[in-house]
């Protein structure tokens, strides 16, 4: 015979309680004493009473799942912060559902934001691309939205990024106290321009750039641009390695080299030792965003913590208030201030 499922009404019994109280207590809202609350998930617990979401979701009018768009998973940095996102949905009671969009270069995001149906989940966070350049129009919408990257959202919806021209201040600011001279960069996304670099608002390698040049100015010091190495946009272990090696090879001498993602930083130690230069001791390394096999190479890796769990949790739940209270904020830019983690391969 079939055993009868536990309802609400059977914890509010047990508990000794009204409907709406067990109710309360299960859904962690309303004023009552932590007594009260701790005796009726007691409750719940003895009874094993499970919680039906789609019909607490039906009275919500929500879904009670939020969707993360990004342009892929096969970045390390993008990877973990889906991870980050999702963990922190899940401790606010929500789901994520991660998709992906077509990421041509021109339009795959725009497609994705007129495409995007709301009726399957409550709301939007979509990572920005560095070469997808949007206009308001795009940002002009009708569904709760915030957005993770470097590119301008005009004011119109939120937007949660770190503060990449800051936190190369600090990169650069590290290793020129601690005794470099002769910076090289690796990762720049075209010829280097330091008038065009001087003037940027947006894309994460332009603005550290900027803040490297800025750091190196402070100090007496200037960029050679024969130090900087392109990559375009490929910010893998192999572009790391082919660009340090350019470098290298152009026989201008440097101490210090700022890899704009750890990937591109692995690569640049392996090209670095493939040419018997030392580090730190010869060449003091520093990479971006201290993903997690940061910390298990050898050397292990100085890198700028961009702080993805703040990011994430800032941004889910800034998402949750536009879901809950549509027009309760003004949109804003909130930024993540980086830290730097320093480990073996500067001195």
């Amino acid at each position: 015979m079939r055993r009868r499922a536990i309802t609400l009404e059977d914890v509010a019994l047990h508990a000794g309680v009204s409907l709406k109280t067990a109710s309360n207590a299960v859904n962690g809202t309303g004023r009552m004493g932590e007594a009260t609350r701790e005796r009726v998930l007691g409750v719940v617990a003895d009874l094993g009473y499970k919680v039906n979401v789609a019909a607490r979701n039906l009275t919500r009018g929500t879904t009670g799942a939020i969707t993360l768009a990004v342009q892929t998973l096969r970045s390390v940095y993008i990877a973990e912060l889906a991870e980050a996102v999702i963990a922190a949905a899940r401790a606010r009671d929500r789901t994520v559902y991660v998709s992906t969009y077509h990421d041509d270069g021109k339009r795959g995001l725009r497609r994705y934001l007129q495409q995007y149906n709301q009726s399957h989940t409550d709301g939007l966070l979509p990572s920005l691309t560095e070469y997808e350049h949007l206009g308001p129009a795009d940002f002009t919408v009708d569904f709760p939205m915030v957005c993770f990257g470097v590119r301008s959202t005009y004011g119109l919806v939120d937007r949660v990024a770190t503060d990449h021209r800051l936190d190369a201040h600090t990169a650069a600011d590290y290793l020129i106290s601690h005794g470099s001279r002769r910076i090289g960069v690796v990762g720049a996304h075209s010829a280097f321009d330091p008038i065009a670099i001087a003037e940027a608002t947006e894309g994460n390698a332009e603005l550290r750039l900027r803040g490297i040049i800025e750091s190196c100015a402070v100090a007496g010091l200037q960029l050679d641009p024969r130090l900087v190495g392109v990559t375009g946009y490929e910010w893998t272990i192999g572009a790391g390695f082919r660009a340090a090696r350019d470098i290298i090879e152009s026989g201008v001498p440097f101490d210090g080299l700022l890899c704009l993602n750890d990937g591109l930083a692995i690569g640049a130690i392996s090209a670095l030792r493939e040419s018997g230069i030392r580090v730190p001791e010869d060449v003091q390394v520093i990479g971006f965003d201290n993903n997690e096999e940061s910390a298990y190479l050898t050397p292990p890796l100085t890198s700028m913590d961009s702080r993805l769990e703040w990011i994430a949790e800032t941004a889910v739940d800034r998402l949750l208030t536009r879901i809950a209270a549509p027009g309760s904020l003004e949109p804003a830019e909130l930024h993540a201030r980086s830290h730097l983690v320093a480990r073996g391969t500067t001195r």
